[in-house]
């Protein structure tokens, strides 16, 4: 299973599961535009990145609310604050 974060003006606002058939079964980078156009073919818009449940690329799994920072190409980690 492949899955993909819509991200919003830098945050992740869902997070989908596709078919890895549907990402044209080949691992990412190369699996990315093809999930993509998959996702638009079903007239689902937006921005959406692939993200790796494994952390094996970009960073962190992407999850609600996750930052994602277009320079770096990566989700980063919640900031967790502590009252002291």
């Amino acid at each position: 299973m492949a899955h993909f974060a819509k991200i919003e003006n830098g945050i992740v606002t869902h997070v989908i599961v596709i078919a890895n058939e549907d990402c044209g079964g080949g691992d990412f980078p190369v699996s990315e535009p093809i999930g993509q156009a998959f996702i638009a073919s079903l007239g689902i818009e937006g921005e959406w990145k692939q993200t790796s449940f494994s952390r094996a690329f970009r960073g962190n799994f992407a999850g609600y609310g996750i930052v994602y920072d277009a320079e770096l190409d990566e989700f980063l980690a919640p900031i967790i604050e502590e009252n002291v």
